[in-house]
């Protein structure tokens, strides 16, 4: 099955305006719209938290490293 014809979408497209309604339409595609928005910024922030994580952790890890030097003096 390859991709559907001009007639074919042309129903699709009728039906779904028949159960939804004229005003409905654009009121759901501005929410989708809205939807992958948010996901794509909900990614984005997920890609720099690790960053944010590793730049915190280095200051701790040289912090332990003094203090021990410390204890062994």
């Amino acid at each position: 099955m390859g991709m559907p014809s001009m007639p074919e979408l042309l129903i699709v497209l009728a039906i779904v305006v028949l159960l939804f309604g004229a005003k409905k339409i654009p009121d759901l595609a501005k929410g989708m719209g809205k939807g992958i928005k948010d996901f794509k910024k909900a990614i984005k922030e997920d890609e720099e938290e690790p960053k944010e994580i590793a730049s915190k952790e280095e200051p701790k890890v040289e912090a332990s490293v003094e203090e021990k030097k410390s204890e062994n003096a």
